[in-house]
């Protein structure tokens, strides 16, 4: 097993056997090529056998070389030992000594270890070796090459996992280090494409298992050493590796809440724990591949493709379009089209894969996607409002969306002449009115906003306000599209919806604090301004709902401080008196508060306790002032008292309280 060969390897060099512990590395690296290389070949004779079985079953993970253990994350870390027993051999003299201290310490974040120098080496040819080419740098990169291109096994808990990840970043570093001369790059393009061709024996190959680990921070390494000398094949590598499989076999994984996979996954056996890190790779692989493609549409397009169809989480979706909206619009330079029509489209698929769950970033994403339009042009501005069902909700398309798209911020930014103004415009009062009969309790007030400059489009919205009124709309939505309407400019029809606001209001005797109280003495105020009429109207209607005294003595006083009617453009031409106390409609409004102070004292007194017995005297003085308005008052104020003093004469200290204010 190749963990056993290089612990040997291993045990070789630490014991000061350095020829040996070559020799038998370089027979361990020539062992896994004639392998890869016989992989290759029979994959090759038994594709079309193989692939259709492999797509329909998960029986390709047995086929590949060491499926039984993976070489990266394993314990004995045999491709670390390979690379480094071959490097070692190749170094220049001068760097021999650090060598030990660099490998340790190399991709440590520790304030003590700062700005190592890359390792430099040399090719050294291996005695008796029949290619002249091969050397021992050339066998340490094909070692590392196999090893981290291996089909291996999610490892099972998360300490193996973590472990594997780090194996994995630190062979990366190294290779980082390497200078691609001739002889490297010859190594690195042919061990690519034996990876990409290898089938099931490769993790970048066809017919892996769903359950192979991803090789994303691999294939971007290859990515960026191959772009610039073989962009084909980079590109080739980078789209086969994008691939996520494990989440390709469930139809929803996106989380409600963190937009990131569904606990179907995260709690499957064996739990897959560093996925995050996984789709986060992922993510990184595609921007770098949007980057590298910014100014080929072919390519670009083949990478936006990719990116849609195997980034399943919202979130970093997400960030992937916010990454090329950033490279399409550098803070210096020319603004890249391209990339601001590529995180467009990213944004719209978010757009469509949050509508329907939670996500706690859905507000931004919102408002981001408006923004990246609104850089694109007039264009997808239209285009996202004439589509808005399949993207937002109605709330967010009349509030956030179409809002800020009819600002004065958004037309100077564009710089827009009147016709496309006016287009602007008239695609945002479509939408107002979509939204507002679909969710009117919600998007009315922005509707009739957004519909102001046209009289027909207000007028139907204001419409669709009254149609709803009665079945789906509160009281306070109504009262608040209400006061809208008369800042506006439209008493009547503010008027009108208070009547409707008030038909569903209702105060019980003890509700003094109830939320709807300005607004029932801003409704009685508005039809007090338009005349007598209006308030003839409310009156009943508040008599009806309303049981609460405070209230309506409350209105009754202020009805008859000023005349009605006073708001009238005629109201200058003819004299009005006040309303008088005795006549409609005050009339039955006095009644009514009357009524309501008599059954609100018995309901007081039935749970009355001594630390709420001033309190019920000012609430008596109070009900006086208003039984005082009434011709007969006096007496109806006499006899509630003495029925007080009948009924509740045990009350001895309350009683005395009343006849000291009231005889």
């Amino acid at each position: 097993p190749v963990p056993v060969a290089c612990s040997r390897v291993d045990a070789l060099r630490s014991h000061g056997y350095t020829s040996e512990a070559l020799r038998l590395a370089v027979a361990v690296v020539r062992t896994l090529k004639q392998a890869q290389r016989e992989a290759y070949l029979w994959w090759g004779s038994k594709r079309d056998e193989m692939l259709p079985r492999c797509s329909a079953s998960r029986a390709c993970r047995s086929l590949g070389p060491g499926a039984l253990e993976s070489w990266v994350g394993h314990p004995l870390d045999p491709i670390t030992c390979l690379f480094d027993t071959l490097a070692e051999a190749s170094l220049l003299p001068e760097d021999l000594p650090r060598f030990q201290y660099h490998s340790d310490w190399l991709g440590v974040a520790n304030e003590d270890v700062t700005n190592l120098a890359p390792l430099r080496y040399r090719h050294v040819p291996i005695p008796g070796s029949s290619d002249p080419w091969e050397s021992y740098l050339t066998l340490a990169l094909e070692a590392a090459l196999i090893g981290l291109g291996q089909q291996r096994a999610m490892p099972p808990g998360l300490y193996a996992q973590e472990k594997a990840c780090k194996q994995e970043e630190k062979m990366i570093l190294k290779l980082q280090e390497l200078n691609l001369d001739s002889p490297l790059l010859a190594v690195l393009r042919r061990q690519a494409r034996l990876l990409l061709e290898g089938g099931p024996f490769s993790g970048l190959g066809e017919g892996i298992h769903p359950e192979s680990v991803p090789m994303h921070t691999f294939t971007k390494f290859l990515f960026t050493a191959l772009l610039p000398h073989d962009p084909d094949l980079a590109y080739q590598l980078a789209l086969r590796a994008i691939r996520l499989p494990i989440l390709e076999d469930h139809d929803d994984v996106d989380d409600p809440v963190n937009g990131n996979v569904s606990s179907l996954v995260l709690s499957r056996y064996p739990r897959w724990f560093t996925l995050g890190h996984i789709e986060t790779q992922q993510c990184t692989l595609a921007c770098t591949m949007i980057n590298a493609a910014k100014n080929d549409v072919m390519r670009l397009r083949s990478v936006l493709d990719a990116a849609l169809r195997n980034i399943h989480s919202s979130s970093h979706l997400f960030k992937l379009a916010q990454d090329a909206f950033r490279l399409g619009l550098p803070g210096e330079g020319q603004r890249n089209s391209l990339l601001l029509n590529a995180a467009l489209e990213l944004g719209l698929q978010v757009m469509r894969m949050t509508l329907t769950s939670l996500n706690w970033r859905r507000r931004e994403m919102v408002r981001w996607l408006v923004t990246c339009a609104t850089e694109v042009g007039v264009s997808a501005l239209i285009s996202i409002m004439q589509n808005w069902f399949t993207l937002f909700t109605p709330t967010e398309a009349t509030g956030a969306v179409a809002s800020t798209i009819m600002s004065h911020t958004t037309v100077m930014r564009l710089q827009l002449d009147r016709s496309k103004q006016d287009e602007l415009a008239a695609c945002a009062r479509s939408l107002a009115l979509q939204c507002a009969t679909k969710d009117p309790p919600n998007c009315a007030l922005n509707a009739l906003t957004l519909c102001e400059s046209d009289p027909v489009s207000f007028e139907t919205a204001y419409q669709v306000v009254v149609d709803a009124a009665a079945h789906t709309m509160s009281s306070s939505q109504l009262f608040t599209i209400a006061r809208y309407m008369e800042h506006r400019g439209y008493p009547h029809r503010a008027y009108t919806l208070a009547m409707l606001a008030m038909r569903s209001v209702h105060l019980a005797y003890n509700q003094d604090p109830h939320p709807a109280i300005n607004d029932i003495h801003w409704a009685v105020a508005l039809a007090h301004s338009l005349g007598r009429a209006e308030l003839s109207q409310l009156l009943p209607v508040l008599i009806k709902n309303v049981q609460c005294a405070t209230v309506l003595s409350d209105v009754l006083r202020r009805c008859s401080l000023s005349a009605p009617g006073m708001a009238c453009p005629d109201s200058k031409r003819r004299p009005i008196k006040p309303l008088a106390f005795d006549k409609a409609p005050l009339r039955g409004l006095l009644e009514a508060t009357i009524l309501a102070y008599i059954n609100t004292t018995n309901s007081r007194l039935t749970h009355i306790s001594p630390r709420h017995y001033q309190d019920f005297i000012d609430f008596l003085t109070k009900a006086h002032e208003t039984f005082m308005l009434a011709h007969d008052g006096h007496i109806q104020f006499a006899q509630l008292i003495e029925n007080m003093k009948v009924a509740y004469k045990g009350k001895k200290k309350l009683m005395c309280l009343v006849r000291e204010r009231f005889g």
